[in-house]
């Protein structure tokens, strides 16, 4: 029988690893008053996705393990909104469909507590638009553009589907009919417009939870339309250890990419099944170390005991163990027809 856990462990387990929560306060008292609270995470189908996923996918097991009930928003409509050509819309959709739920498995979560929606089958509801509808009587076009600028595409001359973009984001909460919202910090400006606006609208402001953005291997941000700043969902183990070993990481330096993989996801994992991160490395250069904690591994990179090569190769086999669980030959057959 598995152990009931307290509100007060509840919250410290959602609240680990996030960057901010709005409001705190609310989520207390929603683990207080209701059993079975609900919560949505969305992702557009547009880049491929990439090992920068298995945050928010961690996320989600935690929420999953606090009694939520979570849902998973495949939003296609989205992704047109934010430049990925119609035509290719819906082998994309195909693409995610089986690419996130497979990733999420790959990690130890069991999918059948999730529950996966696609966007179009909500969203062209005569009652949603009518809400998009009246929802843009309130946003300003000032404070839709500057929501929607961290999220979408807006190059030089912006479309101005990138404006209705996050008025339909906000109008999701309540469609969805959740309590609260997991993302990136990148969709906060998106969830200060729903905050705002929904009451509006004569509905309730939800909780926002954010999880941190892995940064690329090379430069700040992982990105979909940057092969050499992310590790694919489909790279093979010699493509990863390439990818590592051209990564950016300064010896005794701890703010890079490998480094937050690190601590937003590889050692949180091994903690939670208390297991050990080992590096292995030859005799001459001071053998195999292994790791309980991240901080374990922050102290001998700041003190320059362990190269960032012995790291980057020991992170990147752990990788590789992660994507080997996939389908990747399937995955492979539909990412050929969407990309």
């Amino acid at each position: 029988m598995v152990k009931e856990i307290s509100v007060e462990e509840k919250f410290e387990l959602i609240k680990r690893n996030t960057a901010e929560i709005i409001s705190e306060d609310g989520l207390k008292k929603l683990l207080k008053e209701k059993k079975k609270p609900v919560v949505y995470w969305g992702t557009a189908p547009t880049g491929k996705p990439h090992v920068g996923y298995l945050i928010p996918f961690l996320k989600i097991a935690d929420l999953l393990k606090a009694g939520f009930k979570v849902k998973i928003l495949l939003a296609d409509i989205h992704a047109a909104l934010d430049n990925t050509p119609w035509i290719v819309l819906e082998k994309r959709y195909d693409y995610y469909a089986l690419v996130i739920p497979e990733a999420i498995r790959a990690i130890g979560v069991d999918t059948k507590d999730l529950e996966f929606i696609k966007g179009s089958e909500m969203q062209l509801k005569p009652e949603y638009m009518y809400d998009v509808l009246q929802i843009s009587s309130y946003v300003s076009v000032h404070d839709a553009t500057k929501a929607a600028a961290e999220i979408v595409k807006m190059g030089d001359n912006p479309k101005l589907s990138g404006l209705i973009y996050p008025l339909m984001q906000a109008i999701d909460e309540q469609y969805l009919g959740v309590d609260a919202q997991l993302g990136g910090t990148d969709q906060r400006k998106i969830m200060v417009l729903a905050r705002e606006n929904l009451p509006k609208l004569g509905y309730e402001p939800r909780i926002e939870i954010m999880n941190p953005l892995l940064p690329g291997l090379i430069g700040k941000k992982m990105s979909s339309s940057n092969e050499e700043s992310k590790i694919d969902f489909l790279d093979n183990e010699e493509i990863v250890k390439k990818k590592m070993n051209k990564a950016e990481f300064i010896e005794g330096d701890v703010d890079n990419g490998v480094m937050a993989f690190l601590e937003y996801f590889l050692m949180v994992v091994k903690k939670d099944k208390k297991e050990k991160f080992v590096v292995e490395r030859p005799v001459k250069f001071g053998g195999n170390v292994s790791y309980s904690s991240y901080e374990e591994i922050k102290k001998d990179v700041i003190s320059k005991k362990m190269h960032p090569m012995d790291l980057k190769i020991a992170v990147a086999k752990e990788i590789s163990k992660i994507l080997g669980k996939m389908n990747q030959e399937k995955l492979r057959k539909l990412a050929e027809k969407a990309y």
